[in-house]
């Protein structure tokens, strides 16, 4: 933006950058059009001169002796010839000067120009940038099957941090099913404080007929069950387009227990979510193994683990709450940046438009519908 100051009424007033190169525009064609009407009027003042002297001359052959013409002629001629310099120095200052003008405005348009690209450019990779968030909340990464992406997040994230865990294909089939991968982690006196059964689907997996999440929560539920999970976690890439999956960890406990479904970008998060709440209660198994082993009545015991458990699935809520709230954050600021590279785009559109403009302004053009300018030109053009 430009501040602009009025020299008659003194005010201020601010415009955009398309409409300050217009003005830079209008005045410098004002200016250029006035400095040429005064050399042409100053040529057709020396044009009358030169009449005149032609009529003086033309009367001095008359009254005066052949040695009086020649130098009265003489003296016409030095003036004719001065008056033609001048003409030309006319011409040529007007010609300079209106280069300059030019080259001033075209150096002006290229700095805005420049400046307004830097700030498109800038704008792009941020969309860009937030796209591809966008784009890896929602997918993984192409050429991995989605068992694999998993295996290798755990293996180069949590396996240097937990030595005694076990992250392992479930290759023991029971009862016709089995599922994908099974986690469990113990302490190092080998008490286990947690397990959970993974299952992987991936979109592209799938059949013609598109599956949804809920197709394979019982199968998952049965199978921790059968192998003695505490949790059941569904990794899915199914359902791309839905809103409930893509904002966060989805707890679906109210259909199976200690079930959750999660897009693959959680999956390290839960896990260590997980993990450290059942740490937690390491200490309360030990105690209960102890008391179980000692044949001593554990029932208020076991209430406040069940309590313990219940506070825990509010916190997985409360978490699920806020991953979605931090995606729709996600979601506005990509709308609002996209909106303003529009609006950037427009503004280069309209810059580029009037570089063109000025790029076509011609002597031609200028004299365009305007024969008497055009005899002046045409005129000066033949000395």
């Amino acid at each position: 933006m430009k501040e602009l100051k009025c020299p008659h009424c003194g005010n201020v007033f601010t415009v955009d950058e398309s409409d300050y190169i217009a003005l830079l525009n209008q005045v410098r064609n004002t200016e250029f059009e006035t400095e040429l009407a005064r050399h042409i009027r100053e040529f057709e003042n020396t044009q009358k001169l030169r009449q005149q002297a032609e009529q003086q001359a033309a009367q001095a052959q008359q009254q005066a002796s052949q040695a009086q013409i020649q130098l009265q002629l003489q003296n016409l001629q030095a003036q004719l010839q001065q008056a033609e310099q001048q003409k030309q120095l006319a011409v040529a200052q007007v010609r300079q000067k209106a280069t300059e003008e030019y080259l001033k405005k075209d150096r002006e348009l290229a700095e805005a120009k420049a400046k307004w690209e830097a700030e498109l450019k800038a704008a792009q990779e941020q969309v860009a940038y937030y796209k591809e968030l966008k784009t890896k909340l929602s997918t993984k990464m192409v050429g991995e099957t989605l068992e694999i992406h998993c295996s290798t997040l755990f293996n180069q994230l949590l396996r240097p941090l937990m030595p005694y865990a076990y992250f392992e294909k479930d290759n023991e089939v029971v009862e016709g099913t089995k599922g994908d991968f099974v986690f469990r982690d113990s302490s190092e006196d080998g008490v286990e404080y947690i397990s959970i059964m993974f299952e992987m689907k991936n979109e592209n997996d799938t059949t013609a007929t598109k599956h949804k999440n809920e197709d394979f929560l019982a199968k998952l539920d049965a199978d921790r069950r059968k192998k003695g999970c505490e949790y059941a976690v569904l990794v899915s890439m199914l359902e791309p387009e839905s809103e409930l999956y893509n904002g966060g960890i989805v707890d679906m406990s109210h259909r199976f227990p200690k079930m959750y479904v999660i897009r693959p970008q959680f999956f390290i998060p839960l896990i260590t979510l997980l993990c450290q709440t059942s740490k937690k209660s390491l200490d309360a198994k030990r105690e209960l193994a102890l008391v179980k082993a000692q044949q001593v009545d554990v029932t208020n015991f076991e209430e406040k683990l069940m309590s313990f458990k219940d506070g825990f699935t509010r916190n997985v809520r409360l978490a699920n709450e806020r991953f979605s709230d931090a995606i729709d954050e996600i979601d506005k600021t990509i709308a609002h940046l996209t909106k303003v590279r529009e609006n950037l785009v427009k503004s280069g559109d309209n810059l580029n438009a009037a570089d063109k403009k000025l790029q076509d302004v011609t002597i031609k053009r200028l004299t365009y519908g305007n024969p008497t300018m055009k005899a002046k030109f045409d005129e000066l053009n033949k000395k």
